[in-house]
């Protein structure tokens, strides 16, 4: 069976005339309406040199005024075409700056042809490489690499010649099979739906043809995969609503819910359409199960012959696309279509050079840095490898503070550590040893700048506390980088993997049925709140100790902000690196006042029962 639709992306640096030559394509095809086309012949976005009266075709693919302002394309520009032969095309115009990489990014993990250009009067750019890479590690089955702007050097077949030999081994590093280098002018329509007669060395096809006559790789292995949406009740009807990638289900086949693995049988496939006895790939369907076993939004449904085990680690290529840097341990939500958890980089096997292929060492990412990584999630996934199934595979990491996109990417394997492991439920639980101790256990969360009051309240806690007969422990973070956390430093990516620590063993300690009492900086609320996470409601407590910088400088304690001021000690919080004060802590403490007068608050909300 042919694709009726083809899906394309664009590649390449600014000024490549990514747009110039879509929109030519969209004229070129009858796919722009007539008043649009009026208007491309009178507005000019900034620097342009096309007369009034021609078509600035650049301006057919930019549906944003910021992008006209600026003249370069920002966010993806989605069109759709009607090709000679009947099929459809949509093209992603994606953006070519190095700022917008990410929108770049979502659109090759969609596409079947990856259209990558490259300015014949410029050359090769860091950028080229860079979209050219991502579109390897997206899986992008076809390569078309346009040389465009022949026109800007007299149609010189040895510059062309010389591109495709300079970019041949990047190619070849790649792995990328099917590629086709075809020199164009989107100014001029050189090769762009009709031969060229500038270019009589050139015998290949026109993009056009290129592109129209791409012949669909069908998978040999069916393995669908639905990510549960929604779930679709009527009167005596259930059924798990999503859309199907990466192979069929038919009624009939047994199937396993994800990642509770219960099984049932498809007993029918619904549609607004009416029903079908086969839900084919990229289908939105329902699918009624029986039994009708328990699955929610987030939840999959893959065949029981060919399913994805759970897991939790796993092994990735991710593109980082934040300006801010990865921090090693800390806490990100992983998306992966309907399914969102907790998840962390655990390690940074290596970082993709975009020039020459090497792998390079790294503790950090930075922004369009590409790397091969390792991520645990919080609780089990079915995560399929990317090879596998392109839409089940792929995922993004979200920054848990702000929501915004940070890395996209793609499992490679499955870690088989992740299987090696298994959580032990022991008779004596956290229930029994609490009962026995005749206490509720909790986490107190003591946060504030170095200074501020914090170990020396929380030591006045744990006295009265054990007057009172409670059970608990103080872990304080200077006794604490004395010894298990003695390989750290004050660095953002060691401060949070400090709270990680932490928190897990706060978490041991809580589990054994103490009142733990936490005195720590933590100065990042995301590393605090993933903290928070590990307990359920009501057995943590944030506590911010606050007390003035100033005031703390003048106390000095441990000498730090001597150091600091005399620039021994460029890491210091409050001073060096910034202090996130909490913003809905259970309780705040006033650092100046008596000590009595806060361990009583204390008391009072935490132990008035």
């Amino acid at each position: 069976m042919t694709k009726a639709i083809i899906r394309l992306v664009t590649c390449g640096s600014v000024d490549d005339g990514k747009s110039t030559l879509i929109g030519r394509l969209l004229v070129e095809t009858d796919s722009v309406p007539d008043d649009t086309i009026d208007a491309a012949k009178d507005v000019r976005r900034a620097g342009s040199t096309i007369k009034k009266g021609e078509i600035d075709f650049s301006l057919l693919t930019d549906g944003l005024e910021a992008e006209r302002e600026q003249g370069i394309t920002i966010d993806v520009a989605y069109r759709s075409m009607q090709l000679r032969n009947g099929r459809r095309l949509i093209i992603a115009d994606a953006p070519g700056h190095e700022q917008y990489t990410r929108n770049m990014a979502v659109a090759a993990s969609r596409a079947d042809i990856g259209l990558v250009l490259v300015d014949a009067t410029r050359g090769i750019r860091p950028q080229t490489l860079r979209h050219l890479n991502i579109c390897s590690l997206m899986k992008v089955s076809r390569i078309a690499v346009v040389v465009n702007k022949l026109d800007g050097v007299g149609y010189d077949e040895t510059v062309f010649e010389s591109i495709k030999r300079d970019l041949q081994p990047a190619i070849d590093r790649l792995k990328l099979s099917d590629v086709e280098f075809i020199p164009v002018s989107a100014l001029s329509g050189d090769n762009v739906s009709t031969a060229s007669e500038n270019m009589p060395w050139y015998s290949g096809p026109t993009l056009l043809d290129y592109v129209q006559d791409w012949p669909e790789v069908e998978s040999l292995e069916n393995a669908p995969h639905l990510g549960v949406q929604t779930i679709s009740r009527a009167e005596n009807f259930r059924g798990v609503a999503g859309t199907v990638f990466g192979g069929s289900f038919s009624v009939g086949d047994d199937v396993v819910v994800l990642p509770s693995k219960k099984r049932a049988k498809i007993s029918r496939i619904s549609t607004f359409d009416g029903d079908l006895t086969v839900a084919e790939d990229t289908s939105a369907v329902t699918l009624v199960l029986d039994p009708d076993v328990d699955a929610s939004r987030g939840d999959s449904i893959e065949l029981a012959s060919n399913y994805q085990e759970p897991a939790n680690r796993f092994t990735a290529e991710i593109v980082w696309l934040s300006e801010e840097e990865l921090i090693h341990s800390r806490s990100y939500f992983l998306i992966n279509g309907s399914t969102m958890v907790p998840a962390m980089v655990t390690s940074i096997r290596h970082v993709v050079n975009i020039n020459d292929g090497s792998h390079e060492s790294a503790r950090t990412l930075k922004a369009n840095d590409i790397a091969v990584v390792e991520f645990a999630t919080d609780v089990p996934i079915a995560l399929n490898t990317y090879a596998k199934n392109r839409f089940s595979g792929n995922f993004i990491l979200v920054d848990r503070t702000s929501m915004s996109t940070i890395g996209a990417g793609m499992v490679s394997h499955v870690l088989r550590r992740s299987g090696n492991i298994t959580e032990h439920h022991f008779e004596i639980d956290r229930e029994i040893r609490a009962k026995q101790k005749n206490q509720q256990p909790k986490v107190l969360w003591l946060t504030g700048l170095s200074g501020s009051g914090k170990s020396t309240i929380a030591n006045a806690l744990e006295k009265k506390l054990f007057a009172l007969g409670i059970h608990s422990y103080v872990l304080d973070g200077d006794n604490l980088r004395l010894g298990i956390n003695k390989d750290l430093g004050f660095t953002k990516e060691d401060r949070a993997e400090n709270v990680r620590r932490v928190s897990e063993i706060a978490k041991l300690m809580h589990d054994a049925g103490l009142v733990v009492i936490v005195a720590l900086v933590s100065p990042y609320k995301i590393d605090r709140d993933h903290a928070r996470e590990l307990f359920e409601p009501g057995q943590f407590g944030e506590v911010f100790i606050e007390t003035p910088a100033e005031v703390c400088a003048e106390r000095d304690p441990k000498g730090l902000y001597k150091k600091a001021a005399a620039g021994q000690l460029p890491n210091l919080s409050g001073v060096g690196q910034n202090y996130e004060p909490p913003t809905a802590a259970e309780l705040v403490l006033d650092g100046q006042a008596a000590l009595a007068e806060n361990v009583e608050l204390l008391l009072e909300t935490f132990f008035n029962n």
